[in-house]
């Protein structure tokens, strides 16, 4: 009876790992069958490119301009979203407000502060304590 039970569920585990694989192909197949040209892909070597042409199972890819290669439809293996540049408008306010400012601080005057601070560092060896002898402790 607990053979049974043990089986029943090694069968039910294995019927749902392989109903996400074919979810997943299915779904990477209607991605594939859905491309159209001026989409931007990525095969499965890592090559990015934009669809030129689709011809039944051949995709025509344009890498960088002018340079065009074939490859299989099965090749393909996600699309990419081209990227959006986001404006920042937190940003912008800080910068209008940088300029209404008549104290805008410079990098001159930050490195002109910095240099008021100067750490003095002798250029000789007589200012240094003498060396201790071995066998004395440290006087720190």
């Amino acid at each position: 009876m607990e053979l049974f039970l043990i089986l029943a569920i090694a069968l039910g585990a294995l019927w749902l790992m392989s109903s996400r694989t074919r979810k997943q192909q299915r779904v990477a197949q209607e991605f594939r069958n859905n491309l159209v040209a001026g989409d931007e892909v990525m095969t499965a070597s890592g090559l990015l490119g934009t669809v030129v042409a689709v011809e039944d199972d051949v995709i025509t890819l344009e890498s960088s301009p002018g340079a065009h290669t074939r490859w299989i439809r099965a090749a393909i293996a996600k699309k990419i979203e081209p990227p959006v540049e986001e404006i920042d408008d937190v940003e912008d306010d800080a910068d209008d407000e940088l300029d209404d400012q008549d104290d805008v601080v410079t990098d001159a005057d930050r490195i002109s502060r910095a240099n008021d601070d100067v750490i003095d560092v002798p250029d000789d060896l007589s200012s240094l304590p003498p060396a201790r002898k071995d066998g004395e402790p440290d006087t720190k």
